[in-house]
């Protein structure tokens, strides 16, 4: 059946390595474009805007690994899980540093008047450190520490920062009238998290039945 195949494929040794180069390829895009020369007429908006666009991406990339589980049968995707979630920090954090060094010059009184001044920035800063707690604790020995029930509410504030993350992108882009993008990762986010409302509303009935 076509999903042992790729159930198989996806426990080879050699996915979360081949995982972990593809996830690189765009920070290496990025990097590469910010040597040569070649990010246009504002490199470090585009640095900004790529970093957090990429941080979006993984996002949701993360998000959609439970849902395609149990509608695919791809139960290995499971295993590939840890390193998307950690890639969204990872893009989250160059994200939030080229705006403090890029914009700000790291500079820490602009930066804290900044977050406070302008709304998207404080949600925006809010989902990152939101994601904070949850790249710390994606380890087996947290779960063990923490214990699997006080794990799983702290990783559930995930749905927290995938909303803070698209209301930041929208109020971002309201400033020039352009929500092509928004809607689209809108629409992905509110199905991603709308099919887990109504897994939990089928969990509930069907306990209570």
């Amino acid at each position: 059946m076509p999903e042992k195949r790729i159930n198989a494929a996806l426990q080879l040794p050699a996915a979360k390595p081949v995982l972990f180069v593809l996830s690189l390829l765009p920070f290496g895009a990025l990097l590469w474009g910010a040597i040569a020369g070649t990010l246009g007429a504002n490199p470090a908006e585009a640095l900004i805007r790529g970093t957090g666009d990429w941080t979006l991406r993984f996002l949701c990339l993360t998000l959609a690994v439970t849902p395609l589980r149990t509608l695919t049968g791809w139960h290995a995707l499971a295993r590939l899980r840890r390193m998307l979630g950690l890639f969204t920090f990872f893009y989250a954090v160059w994200h939030f540093l080229a705006f403090a060094w890029l914009d700000m010059g790291f500079d820490l009184a602009a930066i804290l008047a900044d977050i406070a001044k302008r709304p998207f920035i404080l949600v925006g800063t809010t989902a990152f450190l939101l994601l904070g707690p949850l790249a710390a604790t994606s380890f087996n020995r947290a779960i063990r520490t923490l214990g699997a029930a006080r794990w799983q509410a702290l990783h559930r504030t995930v749905y927290v920062v995938a909303l803070l993350a698209v209301l930041h992108f929208f109020w971002m882009r309201a400033g020039k009238n352009d929500f092509a993008e928004v809607f689209i990762y809108a629409a992905v986010v509110a199905a991603l998290l709308g099919w887990r409302a109504v897994r939990a509303c089928r969990t509930r009935r069907r306990a209570a039945a």
